[in-house]
């Protein structure tokens, strides 16, 4: 059996950086700067190895710069009105725009101040001054004129000038070119069906898009099975054709994480191990000169690892310096706690409720890539910190546009599938209008109208003393609001459980007496609170329920739970069961309400979903399409205060 590796090192991040950067320095990374040749028209995007002058004159001749006649300047002195002067044919030159201006001409007077009297005689009535609507020979740019400096990112004008002045070839930056290895013998490639642990291989495309993003020139090679030898000769061959390696997976402490072993024998590692979240287990190695990156398995782990240290990589071997990015400030949703000794990189949703600018803490562990997709930007937790208390005002960078971020309704609360639909629905809408979920239960909604961070929360808590939805806890919790309650749809919760019910489930009771594994929902979900209710009328125990204390947050991590075997049944939707084509055991119908406050019921945001939700039949058709629900109420208000 092999032995566990252990990390070389927890380094502080800064105390990594700096070690990275001067091995870097060292091997000569920052000084290669390599070129190449490339054609003008080719060369959009790129950037100059070297300055670019002009090798001829633009224009290259004297121009005519509109439509009518050439003449001397001279032969229309003292021209007017009362004493109007005639050119006879030797003394003119009829000329079209781009027309070069023939020689012992110096002026041209426009077609309209042309009076014509016959075919060789015109009629002029004022002056022209010397050199009036002539593009004279070098009035763009003057031949050995500088267009571009080196070091110039060149653009479509930029083409269009060098091109102008004769300029058909330059020399550029050749990007660094970045070679991706992923590793693990369970790797699969996605157009294989994945069975019992085999994973589906994306990583690589990931992390070669960002490298082309950022500027290098990036490819990837076949997954690499787990065998040292194997990962030995993938590592020398990428180092002898390429700038940078990136390593993917096989940097923790794993049995069978060999990178740091294989590295330090055909290469030196520098780093082992630094102390961020996620990605602690990073590899900073070189094989020669050339630099290779280890990053951890989990995708979320390694884009963003690869980003605090490759990303400034590439935009210094480019000559362009630190990359910048775009903060701003937001205030924290709910309150974030940090493991103490090391830098957490948290992904955030924003969305601007009011005149307020709200980030909320998104995904849930390094594997989550979704998270990443849904993350509007990072917010940089430092290793002093435990924590962050909800309503603190924070910086966050951006990982997309402020304009897309201004044009999100933050809806926190209860979960559904119609939220999907919903944003999908927004999102073929113009102007686009985004919406950013937080799946936080019912009661969770509630709080966050209560604290203003919210457009709009989703519901569906049952009074039990009064049959109705939602009204007796607005009444309570949100009493000195102003707002409507208005209803979604009714859906069906049943029991979810697998294709065909093999175990015959059909009730709370049976999964009690046969001791089924159950899932269930967190703590201020509807469901949670409907789950709740049930064993209290059937007299059930909650501590007789096998996985009572498993939560889950919404109705589709349910479903999942279920199709993959993980446990017996949980309560949850019927649409989600529909989705993962297990079956259902209904239990009740419940309505699923929003309450939105009014002071957003304007909000163009906020009125797009309203209108959406009230008019929209292909929408409406969708929920259907989707199983277990109702619209008979879908848009009406049915409380409001």
């Amino acid at each position: 059996m092999n032995k566990q590796n252990i990390y070389v090192s927890n380094k502080p991040l800064g105390e990594a950086k700096q070690l990275w950067h001067d091995a870097l320095t060292l091997h000569g990374f920052f000084a290669k700067r390599p070129t190449e040749l490339v054609a003008v028209d080719d060369a959009h995007g790129r950037i100059t190895a070297e300055p670019i002058f002009a090798r001829r004159s633009s224009p290259s001749y004297n121009a005519a710069a509109m439509d009518g006649i050439a003449v001397h300047f001279l032969d229309l002195t003292g021209a007017s009105e009362a004493h109007p002067v005639r050119l006879k044919r030797d003394r003119f030159v009829p000329v079209n725009t781009g027309n070069a201006v023939p020689e012992g001409c110096n002026a041209v007077v426009m077609i309209e101040d042309v009076h014509s009297l016959s075919e060789t005689e015109v009629e002029l009535n004022m002056p022209a001054t010397p050199w009036q609507h002539v593009r004279t020979i070098g009035e763009d740019i003057v031949a050995t004129e500088l267009i571009l400096p080196e070091g110039h990112l060149v653009r479509a004008i930029d083409q269009g000038a060098m091109l102008a002045t004769g300029v058909t070839k330059i020399r550029v930056q050749r990007p660094p070119k970045a070679h991706v290895i992923p590793t693990g013998s369970e790797l699969i490639q996605p157009d294989k069906q994945p069975q019992a642990g085999q994973i589906i291989e994306f990583n690589s495309r990931i992390l070669a898009g960002y490298l082309n993003e950022w500027g290098a020139s990036a490819t990837r090679a076949l997954p690499v099975v787990d065998d040292p030898a194997l990962l030995r000769k993938a590592l020398l061959d990428a180092a002898a054709d390429n700038d940078l390696v990136i390593l993917n997976a096989g940097a923790s402490a794993g049995t069978r994480d060999y990178s740091a072993k294989v590295l330090a024998e055909v290469g030196e590692v520098i780093v082992h191990g630094v102390a961020i979240k996620p990605g602690k287990p990073v590899i900073l190695a070189l094989i020669g000169d050339t630099p290779v990156i280890g990053l951890p398995g989990y995708p979320v782990s390694a884009l963003l690892t690869m980003r605090i240290f490759v990303r400034e990589m590439i935009s210094a071997f480019l000559g362009k310096g630190c990359p910048e990015s775009e903060y701003v400030e937001a205030t924290l949703s709910r309150p974030l706690h940090s493991p103490m000794g090391v830098d957490q990189f948290v992904r955030i949703t924003l969305g601007r409720v009011g005149d307020t600018l709200m980030a909320t803490p998104s995904g849930k562990g390094a594997g989550a890539v979704m998270s990443l997709v849904r993350a509007d930007g990072l917010l940089t937790v430092p290793a002093g910190s435990e924590g962050i208390g909800a309503g603190e005002k924070v910086q966050i960078e951006l990982l997309r546009p402020q304009t897309e971020v201004d044009a999100t309704a933050v809806c926190i609360g209860s979960h559904d599938n119609i939220l999907d639909l919903l944003a999908n629905h927004l999102h073929k809408r113009r102007p686009i209008i985004r919406i950013s979920s937080a799946h936080v239960g019912s009661m969770g909604g509630i709080m966050a109208i209560r604290r203003g961070e919210a457009h709009l929360a989703g519901s569906h808590l049952l009074d039990e003393e009064t049959g109705e939805y939602n009204i007796g806890f607005i009444k309570r919790f949100l009493k000195d609001i102003p707002l409507q309650l208005i209803n979604l749809c009714y859906r069906e919760q049943g029991l979810i459980v697998a294709k065909g019910n093999p175990k015959n489930i059909k009730s709370f009771r049976d999964i009690a007496d046969k001791q089924y594994t159950f899932i269930n929902r967190q703590n201020g979900a509807g469901t949670r609170l409907l789950t709740d209710k049930i064993l209290r009328d059937e007299g059930i125990d909650p501590a007789g329920i096998v996985g009572y204390g498993h939560e889950e947050y919404t109705h589709m991590s349910i479903a999942a739970s279920v199709a993959n075997g993980s446990v017996d049944t949980g309560l949850g939707i019927r649409a989600a069961a529909n989705a993962l084509e297990l079956d259902f055991v209904p239990v009740a119908e419940e309505r699923y309400d929003l309450i939105v406050p009014n002071r957003f019921l304007t909000d163009r945001k906020v009125t797009a979903i309203l209108e959406l939700i009230r008019s929209d039949r292909d929408f409406q058709a969708g929920i259907l399409a989707l199983g277990g629900y109702n619209l008979r109420d879908c848009g009406k208000v049915m409380y409001e205060q």
